[in-house]
């Protein structure tokens, strides 16, 4: 989550560097879609250790579907009984008999049906389960460049909307394709027992249909991945719209958000409309080849019943069998949409899992509990993967236990991507980055990460209680602790006019100022009480007063810990031990407040201009 965030900073400077931005949503989205097969082939691998259980449900299935089709041969016995009693009295004994065996076989058809379709719809969910805690396990291992190309939105489609639609094509899809299957083998093997020609008859009419069907899915595939492509597109779009609805409103952004939204809206509703027009086809087609056959059979049936080659019987069998060997067909156009529809959602759902992940770390050595404070930067060259230019040409800088040290310069100079790097967000291209003399490359990340707070200028606060928001993945933290922390930060006295305190839950019901949401990440960063310290515009967002408040408890805090000041106000940082004056990726000047200002160079070029107007 936290990298998260402070990939908005990160992308913010990109662009303001001149830097290419993300692609639009859905990545991979212009590539031509994945092979049909390939896709499921990949789905039924996944599903692997439910395979055993998913065959019983299978074999289900099929018995189910074999009692059904042995109904209508008891049933031809059944007609010529009472037919030919019809003269000479009826055998009530044998029609009752029969009678039982068809309620039999339709009843055992029934709980077997049940039973596949409880079997199918729990593995389905568990799937389902599995596959959004692999792609939340996934987000946690991608790198930052990940995420600098793709949106929120996006990515929360393919956890939501594509897992969702996969779960329902495995449920609906795989035991209605071996029940048709079974059905229409299993009808095809009565009628030519019953009937050869009437066979020949029904087969001709359905292999038009199947032949149609055939040729509709070819054309369709490239649709169902445009409907969940474009899907993803709107979904990021409406996310970053809401999210920033107050600058929308604020620069009259509504028409041209709107004319961006109508665009993808279309896009949406072309690509669906193919996708669904093309294979909402087949289930009206099917219908009316099965009709034909039918129709067919009834008269090829009737001429050989009048010249008495078969009974009245076979033809009361035959036709039930010609429904269930025509019926399949739409089933199978209707499972055939269904395992389209789940093929474009498994590609982008297996693009996210099979995306490049950061390497493996667990097999490195070298661990460093808690850090003196020591950073050395040598040398350090670094530029983004899409980019050409190079963001950090030739870095070199150090810090001393204790030591604030700040880094200032105009927008696009590089200020965040230092930080990125310190973090190992990135990975530096040349040079090295060393804490305590160990080189970040032989730590491992989360190492990194525990060596450092940070206090961002975009706050994060998630819907729960004041104190789980403070607390944030610290552990054993004491109400003192808290009541110190919040107390230093002026927050104390707010947090007590709330309906339940420090146990109230942050959700729309309760507004929170900029300001207030600053404090209380500043008030995060003092518990979690970390060897090294990060700042990027940590009081950007409060007024002077509450900002004074703030530097004098941040100034308490920093004491004998190592601090990274990315500051834009440079009112804030004149006591900070070093200055590193940042442009273009290098460092230009560096030393303290008043050796800067009497270089009379950049630094003072940059301060002077914040009070021009003093």
């Amino acid at each position: 989550m936290a990298k998260d965030r402070y990939k908005l900073g990160q992308n913010a400077e990109r662009k303001q560097a001149g830097l290419p931005g993300p692609p639009g949503p859905g990545m991979g989205g212009g590539e031509k879609a994945k092979d049909f097969s390939a896709i499921w082939v990949k789905l039924l691998r996944y599903c692997r250790q439910y395979w055993a259980v998913i065959i019983v449900s299978l074999v289900c299935a099929m018995l189910g579907t074999v009692l059904t089709l042995l109904g209508p041969d008891k049933l031809s016995e059944m007609t010529d009984l009472i037919k030919d009693g019809l003269m000479s009295g009826i055998d009530m004994d044998a029609v009752t008999k029969i009678g039982f065996v068809l309620v039999a076989f339709y009843g055992f058809s029934a709980i077997l049906s049940l039973v596949q379709g409880i079997i199918m719809a729990t593995i389905t969910q568990r799937v389902s389960k599995r596959m959004r805690s692999d792609i939340s396990e996934k987000i946690n291992r991608l790198p930052m460049k990940y995420y600098s190309r793709a949106t929120t939105g996006d990515v929360l489609s393919r956890v939501t909307n594509d897992v969702d639609t996969i779960g329902q094509s495995l449920n609906q899809s795989i035991g209605t394709i071996i029940s048709s299957i079974t059905l229409l083998a299993g009808s095809l093997i009565m009628m030519l027992k019953t009937n050869l020609l009437m066979t020949v008859t029904a087969i001709v009419a359905t292999l038009i249909g199947f032949g149609l069907m055939i040729a509709i899915m070819g054309k369709s595939q490239k649709y169902f991945s445009s409907q969940q492509k474009h899907l993803g597109e709107i979904n990021g779009h409406v996310e970053e719209v809401y999210a920033g609805h107050i600058v929308v409103k604020a620069y009259n952004g509504e028409k041209a958000a709107k004319e961006i939204f109508d665009k993808m809206n279309n896009n949406l509703r072309d690509s669906g409309f193919k996708a669904q027009c093309l294979s909402g086809l087949m289930m009206p087609l099917m219908s009316f080849i099965g009709n034909f056959g039918y129709v067919a059979v009834c008269v090829v049936g009737a001429l050989l019943a009048i010249n008495g080659n078969i009974s009245f019987g076979v033809i009361v069998a035959f036709m039930l069998y010609v429904r269930y060997f025509t019926q399949p067909l739409a089933q199978l156009a209707q499972a055939a949409q269904s395992m389209q529809s789940a093929a474009a959602a498994g590609e982008r759902v297996f693009e996210f899992l099979e995306a490049e992940e950061m390497e493996d770390e667990s097999e490195k050595g070298t661990r460093l509990e808690k850090a003196q404070g020591t950073v050395e930067f040598s040398h350090v060259q670094f530029g983004y993967e899409d980019s050409e230019k190079t963001v950090i040409n030739d870095f070199s800088a150090k810090a001393t236990p204790g030591q604030k040290i700040a880094i200032v310069g105009p927008t696009g100079a590089g200020k965040s991507t230092l930080v990125n790097l310190l973090m190992r967000f990135y990975e530096i291209q040349s040079g090295d980055i060393r804490i305590d003399g160990i080189s970040i490359r032989e730590l491992r990340r989360e190492d990194v990460h525990a060596q450092f707070c940070m206090v961002l200028q975009d706050t994060w606060l998630f819907e729960g209680t004041m104190r789980e928001n403070l607390i944030y993945s610290t552990e054993n933290v004491s109400d003192e602790k808290i009541k110190i922390a919040c107390k230093a930060v002026g927050l104390h006295h707010f947090i007590r006019t709330l309906p339940h305190g420090y146990d109230t839950v942050l959700n729309d019901q309760v507004n929170l100022s900029a300001g207030q949401k600053q404090q209380i990440t500043i008030a995060r960063a003092m518990i979690a009480n970390r060897p090294m310290l990060i700042l990027d515009e940590a009081t950007s967002s409060v007024d002077t007063r509450t900002e004074l408040q703030i530097q004098s408890a941040m100034d308490e805090l920093m004491k004998g810990r190592t601090s990274f000041i990315i500051a834009h106000r440079l009112s804030t940082i004149k006591n900070a031990d070093i200055i590193l004056v940042v442009k273009d990726g290098d460092i230009i000047e560096s030393g303290n407040h008043e050796e800067l200002l009497q270089k009379n160079g950049f630094y003072a070029e940059l301060y002077n201009s914040q009070f021009e107007a003093a």
